[in-house]
């Protein structure tokens, strides 16, 4: 299954840096984005170390099917989907050792959701309130449960919507990484569907857009770069009160994907002699 992806992040209007941080892995089909959390260079550093730590033990895992798992195996779960919740064990770890080792990192932690495509299978590991969503024919479904107090209120009925949105304690997780030395992610998989579009953000993105601004803007821009862009520009219209990353995945019907791998060709064979 070929995916076309786009990605951008974005200091917003309000925020001096950006404690966000994303990589994407088109030859795995791998794509991370974490939103750090502990106050200038402390929110940057373990954002960084987080997507940089899950990027490399898929890679090596992907290279070598035998390289132990960090933690116990799920079961009834795929191969990759086990490397994935290994890789964001292994980065709580790398986070929860530095924060350790440098006081002036004490404290320090990140969100991370992160999506790992085979075939027709997604894997998603999330560990934090970054958000992962779904758009297929035309409807919007979130795939995460927020890991705060807010979310948690909302789901026992304690608190609506509409309250949660209004409340000063959205920044309250219940889960991240790098706060404690062991963290256990959620993780499920999913069959995609031709025309499926996969979103995964940071909270700067729900903060300021609805759900249905969110899969409005992804249903008028098909090029999945063209939606991350306007994904950003509308947040921050909205005001801009966070950093505010996005990845747009879409999975490519055939003849597009052929007609995109020869213009790749083309691309790359410009100016050879």
């Amino acid at each position: 299954m070929e995916m076309e992806y786009g990605a951008r992040s974005d200091t917003g209007r309000v925020r001096e840096n950006n404690e966000d941080s994303f990589r994407t892995a088109p030859e795995l089909n791998l794509y991370i984005l974490c939103d750090g959390m502990g106050g200038q260079a402390s929110g940057e550093v373990a954002s960084r170390l987080a997507a940089d730590t899950i990027l490399a033990h898929c890679r090596e895992g992907a290279s070598n099917p035998a390289l132990p798992l960090v933690g116990d195996s799920l079961v009834g779960a795929a191969e990759f989907s086990n490397r994935l919740a290994s890789a964001v064990r292994l980065a709580n770890r790398a986070v929860h050792e530095t924060a350790k080792k440098n006081s002036g990192h004490s404290g320090m932690g990140a969100t991370v959701v992160a999506v790992w495509l085979l075939d027709d299978r997604l894997a998603l590991a999330h560990v934090g309130d970054s958000r992962a969503y779904r758009l297929r024919n035309g409807e919007l479904e979130q795939l995460t449960d927020d890991h705060s107090f807010i979310a948690e209120q909302v789901r026992q009925g304690m608190m609506t919507e509409e309250e949660a949105g209004n409340s000063n304690l959205q920044n309250v997780l219940l889960r991240a990484l790098g706060i404690e030395a062991e963290v256990e992610p959620d993780v499920d998989e999913h069959l995609l569907m031709e025309g499926d579009t996969i979103l995964l953000c940071s909270d700067g993105l729900t903060r300021e857009l609805s759900d249905a601004q969110i899969a409005g803007i992804l249903k008028d821009n098909e090029d999945p770069q063209e939606a991350a862009d306007h994904l950003i520009n509308a947040a921050n219209r909205a005001g801009g009160g966070d950093n505010i990353t996005v990845i747009v995945l879409r999975q490519a019907n055939r003849l597009e994907g052929a007609f995109a791998r020869i213009g790749r060709w083309f691309k790359g064979s410009e100016g050879q002699s």
